[in-house]
């Protein structure tokens, strides 16, 4: 037994089949890091939005101001769901015959739109990485049972 066992040496030896369950594995790997990096990235920008636009809002500026100039072209984060609530705020209190109650019921209802939506930008790729890391220890458990299938195989083959 003089050859050195390496993990190199291991991969180079192993069958297609293994070397494909190994490829899997590492795509998963690659695929589910830039899903958390990603992840990270933009939930971090979310906060870093969300607290901006909250010291924004309770500086005392006026509000028809703060909606007129958007903090960015795309609002997101809270900015989103006070601009929608605004919105509606506005075209609501415009209409004629439209009571106190209705006009906040039409605000809070445009609002919880808006949080769906930006709960959906938030949330988006974590189901793609719920399902890498649910599947992938099943792809490691089926390479593993192959190879002690393959052990089993070449000792029952080895004359002693």
């Amino acid at each position: 037994m003089n050859e050195q066992l390496s993990i190199l040496a291991l991969v180079a030896e192993a069958g297609p089949l293994v070397k494909l369950v190994m490829l899997t594995l590492v795509l998963a790997s690659v695929t589910s890091w830039a899903l958390i990096f990603q992840r990270a990235v933009t939930l971090t920008r979310a906060k870093n939005q969300g607290r901006a636009f909250e010291d924004k809002f309770w500086s005392g500026l006026d509000l028809v101001r703060i909606y007129r100039e958007p903090s960015q072209e795309m609002p997101q984060s809270t900015e989103a769901v006070f601009r929608a609530g605004f919105k509606e705020f506005n075209r609501l209190r415009q209409q004629n015959g439209v009571d106190a109650d209705a006009l906040m019921e039409g605000v809070q209802r445009s609002m919880r739109v808006a949080v769906a939506r930006e709960q959906e930008r938030l949330e988006r790729s974590l189901p793609m990485l719920a399902t890498i890391g649910s599947i992938s220890p099943y792809i490691g458990l089926f390479g593993t049972v192959w190879g002690i299938m393959n052990s089993f195989r070449g000792l029952a083959t080895a004359q002693q």
